[in-house]
């Protein structure tokens, strides 16, 4: 049940949460339950999810329909969790965060992704780890 999984998750039994995000800054902080101007029922679980694990991955599109970066110096959106992010992966790549600690490591390229491509596509600093 809803009841027990968040019991759970909140007493610190669970070492893994895999969630989506909307925004990452390359200090971790992810932003990932609220967009402005939409109506929002309540934040959900996310933030259980990202504060009450060992590990928190994040999976999301590298950039938003528009093309501007997802992967931020900064996030724009109400954060779900101040440096919580462990890893990032992308449909471009795959990112190591430091929990609050900068600078992104990029660690993969996914097929036919150039380090050119992902430099143009990342406001966030990172360096290079393939």
């Amino acid at each position: 049940s809803s009841a027990d999984s968040f019991a759970m998750i909140r007493g610190g039994h669970i070492a893994l949460s895999i969630l989506g995000g909307m925004q990452v800054s390359e200090k971790g902080d992810l932003a990932n339950w609220m967009v402005p101007g939409k109506v929002v029922k309540g934040m959900g679980g996310a933030m259980d999810l990202v504060a009450g694990v060992k590990r928190v991955v994040v999976v999301m599109d590298h950039v938003e329909k528009s093309g501007a970066p997802k992967l931020l110096k900064a996030c724009t959106l109400p954060l779900t969790g101040a440096g919580v992010v462990d890893l990032l992966i992308t449909d471009l790549g795959v990112f190591e965060v430091g929990r609050g600690k900068s600078p992104l490591k990029l660690t993969a390229l996914a097929s036919g992704v150039t380090l050119d491509e992902i430099k143009a596509k990342t406001e966030a600093e990172f360096e290079v780890g393939l």
